[in-house]
């Protein structure tokens, strides 16, 4: 329980991926302009910012993200400034449009079996919908998913940030890991492992919390 296991189907991971974009895309539809400007859960960024950032990412082919790799060193901080620099002169409107477009999985978006859109959709909606006090109840499923591949991934740094930590999530039947606990719902959990602690550690408990990096 709780390892991203190799007999997930692609097809349900896929469906929940483009679950989670149409929905990203359904909650652009109603922002203001003001709450576009409004500051997110990832530090600096704004929500536009985010939403740049979400489609930047996606919506590239597997050969343009191994350039932009190659370019910045694999340097995630240069990957995102080069990603916001090039989109800045987008509008809301076309932002919202992007998101709207092509919400199956593909590109860089399927890799790991989808799993990197359905992931990049669930927790950037997350930064987005938290600060704004716009909360949704985010499918089992697509948590169950995002708790193992955050955990798996290199790139997100899960698994660093909680060495030596035992997770368990209260809504869920997700549990990981060895030591000390760390108890919260499965979203907050996810939130943490993304390094998002900070922002949900009131909503978490047990010896481990003080621990998570």
């Amino acid at each position: 329980m709780g390892q991203m296991g190799q007999t997930e189907p692609v097809a349900a991971v896929h469906a929940l991926a483009r679950a989670e974009r149409e929905a990203f895309a359904d909650l652009l539809d109603g922002l203001t302009a003001e709450q576009w400007d409004a500051a997110s859960l990832c530090a600096g960024w704004t929500v536009r910012d985010v939403v740049v950032h979400t489609i930047a990412y996606l919506d590239q082919s597997r050969m343009a993200l191994a350039r932009s790799m190659f370019a910045t060193r694999c340097n995630v901080d240069r990957l995102n400034a080069h990603a916001l620099a090039e989109h800045r002169l987008l509008s809301p409107a076309r932002l919202t449009e992007l998101m709207h477009q092509d919400a199956r999985p593909a590109g860089a978006g399927a890799l790991y079996g989808g799993r990197v859109a359905l992931i990049e959709c669930l927790i950037h909606q997350q930064d987005i919908r938290r600060p704004l006090r716009l909360p949704r109840v985010v499918d089992p499923a697509a948590l169950r998913y995002a708790l193992r591949y955050a955990r798996a991934s290199p790139v997100i740094g899960a698994a660093r940030r909680t060495r030596g930590l035992r997770l368990e999530a209260t809504d869920l039947d997700w549990a990981a890991g060895r030591g000390p606990q760390v108890r919260g719902a499965a979203e907050a959990l996810l939130l943490a492992m993304t390094g998002r602690a900070a922002q949900v550690r009131a909503e978490l408990s047990g010896a481990g919390v003080e621990l998570l990096c």
